[in-house]
């Protein structure tokens, strides 16, 4: 069977927008810019992200009246569920007739004088224009293909791609040394120039928190990492200042630190919590930094990271080079639009990524 559509389209609700912000959706980031994202080409998403603002998004939010609240830092979360978020799209959609097709796979994308020839796993659909908004690898559940694979057939390049947004790991061995599964505190983390400071989590399989998601977009196999534990403090000048008194060392540690990370950083210096009554007055200067190169920093060298199975987005992608940034139309295949995550655009964690979605998509929606 053979259907004529001027603008068709095949929508599906991606399952990003229902498990995100813990089932609440962090629709959008307030202070969104250009600088909050990466790519090979990073002037590329400065027009879509003007022209569509949060600001235009929350509009959108409040006309569907989808009570939402502001978390940290120009974070938006719905009050009650992401699903808020998933019926707005599909009530948009049907108040501008589109259609939903669900259990639908494409097999074939062919081009022609007239414009596609979209063929199904129900039928062929001729289309005069096309949008590819699937995503990228993150989550292998969710994540597609789709996008760079027809990317490819029409002549695009695809840069270099790997998980983004993801916690790391931790060799066997430093594993088994540290044992801190599930301690977590605020600290700053830092790759190069680059610096992040927010929740931190031990992990069994290593480093997590939102600190860690940050800095995975920036660190590199290879790279040290330096991890602050107590971004707050001059550690050194408190511990000097503790001199004073007749303290002990682990009772002083405990002041600051998890006590079970306070007592690994003991036992890496060959002293016990337990039964160690060393005085901070009787510490060298030499001594206190030992103790501190577990705390500030400390540094160290990941062994990768967790991959696609439980990044949240997908660094790279379809170069920007050939795809206009005022419409996202391919300028290798007149009428092929390609938006969001599956581009090379790639934003930090906080609801970033979701406003480059919904940027890219109304500058393409508008242009078509």
């Amino acid at each position: 069977m053979e259907k004529k559509s001027s603008c068709w389209s095949r929508l599906t609700p991606r399952p990003e927008i229902r498990i995100s912000g813990g089932g609440r959706c962090n629709f959008t980031h307030l202070r969104a810019h250009s600088h909050n994202y990466l790519s090979q080409n990073p002037r590329f998403c400065i027009s879509a992200l003007k022209r569509y603002t949060p600001r235009d998004f929350v509009g959108l939010v409040e006309r569907h009246k989808i009570p939402y609240h502001e978390k940290t830092e120009g974070q938006l979360f719905c009050d009650k569920s992401a699903m808020d978020i998933i019926d707005m799209l599909l009530n948009e959609l049907r108040d501008n007739g589109g259609e939903l097709w669900l259990q639908t796979a494409i097999t074939a994308i062919t081009k022609n004088d007239a414009g596609f020839d979209i063929t199904t796993t129900n039928e062929t659909v001729k289309a005069k224009k096309v949008v590819i908004a699937t995503g990228g690898l993150s989550i292998p559940k969710l994540g597609s293909p789709f996008a760079y694979e027809t990317a490819k057939q029409f002549g695009h390049v695809i840069t270099p791609m790997r998980a983004g947004l993801v916690p790391l790991t931790l060799s066997p061995d430093k594993l088994q040394a540290l044992d801190l599964a599930g301690v977590s505190m605020q600290a700053r983390v830092k790759v190069g120039k680059t610096k992040f400071e927010d929740g931190f989590l031990f992990t069994h399989r290593g480093l997590s928190g939102p600190a860690i998601l940050q800095i995975s977009n920036y660190w590199q196999m290879g790279q040290t990492l330096e991890v602050d534990l107590r971004p707050d403090m001059d550690l050194m000048e408190w511990f000097r200042a503790k001199r004073k008194t007749r303290q002990s060392l682990h009772t002083a540690l405990f002041e600051i630190l998890p006590r079970r990370l306070a007592e690994k950083i003991m036992a890496a210096q060959g002293l016990s919590a337990e039964t160690n009554e060393t005085k901070i007055a009787d510490m060298s200067d030499v001594k206190i930094k030992g103790i501190l190169s577990h705390i500030q920093p400390w540094s160290l060298i990941p062994d990768g990271t967790e991959g696609y199975r439980t990044a949240e987005v997908t660094l790279g992608g379809i170069d920007t080079k050939d795809i206009s940034s005022q419409t996202f139309e391919s300028q290798l295949c007149e009428g092929l639009y390609f938006v969001g995550e599956a581009l090379d655009v790639t934003g930090w964690l906080g609801g970033y990524n979701f406003q480059w979605a919904w940027s890219s998509g109304w500058a393409a929606g508008q242009a078509i």
